[in-house]
């Protein structure tokens, strides 16, 4: 069954970008989606998340801040 990770992100954010070509091997071998939910249009994303994105939500809530990989989300995926 796949884990759903939401990135908080915003549309000229070239880190978010970033962010999702290091998260995209992830929806093979873990077996993910990737729900990218731009910040811009929240008032209350863009106040808790403006200064940090790209941040990732694990399905268990846990969050992790740029600077981030694969290889660091894969290990929280795991936990």
């Amino acid at each position: 069954m796949p884990k759903d990770l939401i990135l908080y992100s915003s549309q000229d954010c070239h880190l978010c970008h970033q962010a999702l070509q290091i998260l995209a091997p992830l929806v093979k071998t873990q077996k993910i989606v990737i729900v990218e939910v731009d910040i811009s249009s929240d008032h209350s994303l863009k106040e808790r998340y403006a200064l940090r994105i790209p941040v990732v939500m694990l399905p268990n809530g846990q969050e992790k801040g740029w600077p981030f990989t694969a290889a660091q989300i894969s290990r929280m995926l795991s936990k």
